[in-house]
């Protein structure tokens, strides 16, 4: 399958102590954390294309623009989603949402960039 627009994943998760602003240091409500949001919408965006990449690929993070718009207590399930709108050769731009019930909780951009893996971590000095 090649990396092209309308390629999508989504998921339920449901929001426990762990996921607030007062777990992950960013504040000081339990409420879901903004940096928690962020990585469900990365996590999103990476399943989205994870079936199209070449063996070997994997996409990194480049950008984010989210607005985070309203709290979500712990209890409360939300549905994340992605969307790969734009390929622009590696760099891939997906449009994603978190719902809260039928509201709204944040919406934004994550763009990746698909690289080599190995090649990658090589020049991060990790591998």
């Amino acid at each position: 399958m090649p990396i092209a627009p309308g390629l999508r994943a989504g998921f339920s998760h449901t929001v426990t102590e762990a996921d607030t602003a007062l777990a992950a240091g960013s504040g000081d409500v339990p409420v879901l954390a903004t940096p928690k949001v962020l990585a469900l919408v990365e996590r999103a965006s990476v399943e989205a294309v994870a079936g199209a990449l070449h063996p070997g690929a994997t996409t990194v993070g480049a950008r984010v623009e989210l607005e985070h718009l309203r709290a979500t207590p712990v209890g409360a399930t939300v549905a994340v989603e992605a969307v790969l709108e734009r390929v622009d050769g590696r760099r891939l731009e997906f449009a994603v949402r978190v719902s809260d019930g039928e509201r709204l909780a944040a919406s934004g951009w994550v763009i990746r960039v698909v690289v080599d893996r190995a090649a990658f971590v090589r020049h991060a000095g990790v591998g």
